[in-house]
């Protein structure tokens, strides 16, 4: 604590947002004077955060009180010291600060993502492995809207023009949106978030950074922070960007691409590469774990109603509809780009943007951990173009991919009851929302025809 305070002073802090991550990886906590903060170490929250749902509301009363003490108790939350940032935008000098959640026996709360995590980071530590990941972030901006009823539309970029086509990788395209840019790349430096690569993506005004590779607790948190930030920039300049996974009709999803790899923690050695640089055995079991058990865990890489929306087949869909892998193949959910022996890595292009990236970090490295243990092998890699065929069981809606992950029991002992139980009935409470919701195709096409 020494070092934050010293932290704190050096940077003149007056105020501090004392954050955690909820179930959709909305940040969750209490702001507070710097003084305050130092003093209490801490903050109280009630436990019934972490089952809220993204419009705020609960599962039922039932499922609500089977998982939380039925008295709506506090749990405990502590700084971490490794993740504290500033807060760029904010008119006083201030600093966000990510907490770990405890209960009342100090012990991390099993619902917690963050807390998830590193349960999963443990199994590795364990076996003296250190998963390393490179995460890829797309997004669309568009100009504000305050009617949910409403398409929305691209932003006026510098040109006093809206885009009206497809730029992938263009730069000019990317360009109309340098104030933007320039804010997010300026507040990310000052926090420390290891931002790469800009691109245009392929739909209108959607942009994609690219984060350096490092540690997955590291990247979580930064990838966290970073959809705060690219946010928080567009509100700056009076349009808004969203992390939807499929915001607009007709144009293509935003997805969160994950690069991962595993490393010796005593040599430093890439384990997915034998000492003659061929693919070692791990490598091959990894790719096979995510084949088995991402459709178990579908929910945690496409956790909301709207994800499944980017699986669709055809022209409207540009995510891979399957999970066979293949070298060099964006058609594949697994690919494995070319890469030196040492930069061995395989990417998974399934979760989305929209996912909680504690949550989407650890249901992939879990797969990868489990194809490992089990010794699995992996269907035959894919050479060719691969469309809507595969020989996977994919979940391709909420409703199965929530029932799919009920019903793992293997997923189940690594993750405990008390966290997939809490997950699943969260989802449930949203999805169960979204259903007393008529949309505009149904009033469209049914009002009169049936």
């Amino acid at each position: 604590m020494e070092q934050l305070k010293k932290w704190l002073k050096d940077n003149k802090i007056t105020e501090i947002e004392c954050i955690t991550p909820d179930q959709t990886g909305i940040a969750r906590g209490k702001i507070m004077p710097t003084d305050k903060f130092i003093a209490e170490k801490g903050i109280r929250l009630p436990e019934s955060v972490m089952l809220q749902t993204a419009t705020g509301d609960y599962p039922d009363d039932e499922s609500y009180y089977s998982l939380l003490d039925p008295l709506d108790i506090d749990m405990i939350l502590r700084p971490d010291e490794s993740a504290v940032f500033t807060v760029p935008w904010a008119v006083e000098p201030s600093a966000q600060i990510i907490h770990d959640c405890y209960d009342t026996m100090g012990n991390l709360m099993e619902l917690s993502p963050r807390a998830v995590l590193k349960k999963v980071l443990a199994l590795f530590e364990e076996k003296g492995w250190k998963p390393i990941v490179a995460p890829e972030m797309e997004f669309y901006l568009t100009k504000r809207s305050t009617d949910p009823d409403l398409p929305l539309e691209p932003p006026i970029g510098r040109s006093g023009r809206q885009e009206s086509g497809r730029q992938s990788f263009s730069i000019d395209g990317a360009n109309e949106f340098d104030p933007i840019i320039e804010d997010i790349y300026e507040w990310c430096e000052e926090m420390g978030l290891d931002i790469d690569t800009l691109i245009h993506e392929e739909g209108v005004a959607q942009l994609e950074f690219n984060f350096r590779h490092g540690e997955a607790l590291k990247l979580a948190d930064q990838v966290f922070i970073f959809k705060r930030t690219v946010r928080e920039a567009a509100l700056k300049h009076k349009i808004s960007a969203t992390f939807m996974a499929k915001p607009i009709s007709g144009e293509p999803g935003s997805a969160m691409h994950i690069h991962q790899s595993l490393v010796d923690v005593k040599t430093g050695a890439n384990l997915f590469s034998n000492e003659d640089g061929g693919a070692s055995k791990m490598f091959y079991s990894y790719i096979a774990g995510l084949q088995t058990y991402i459709p178990q865990l579908m929910p945690m890489l496409a956790p909301n109603v709207n994800s499944y929306r980017r699986f669709m087949p055809g022209a409207d869909g540009n995510a891979p509809v399957n999970t066979e892998w293949g070298e060099e193949n964006r058609t594949v959910g697994l690919r494995v780009p070319q890469a030196s022996p040492s930069a061995r890595r395989v990417e998974n292009r399934l979760p989305g943007s929209d996912t909680n990236p504690y949550l989407a970090m650890a249901a992939n490295l879990l797969c990868g951990y489990l194809g490992i243990i089990n010794e699995l092998n992996p269907r035959k890699p894919v050479q060719t173009r691969v469309g809507d065929e595969s020989e996977d069981d994919m979940p391709w809606n909420l409703e199965a991919a929530l029932e799919a992950m009920t019903d793992a029991e293997e997923i189940r002992e690594y993750l405990g009851d008390a966290f997939v139980d809490a997950y699943v009935v969260t989802r449930w409470a949203e999805y169960e929302g979204f259903k007393r919701v008529i949309s505009s195709w149904e009033r469209e096409f049914l009002l009169s025809a049936v």
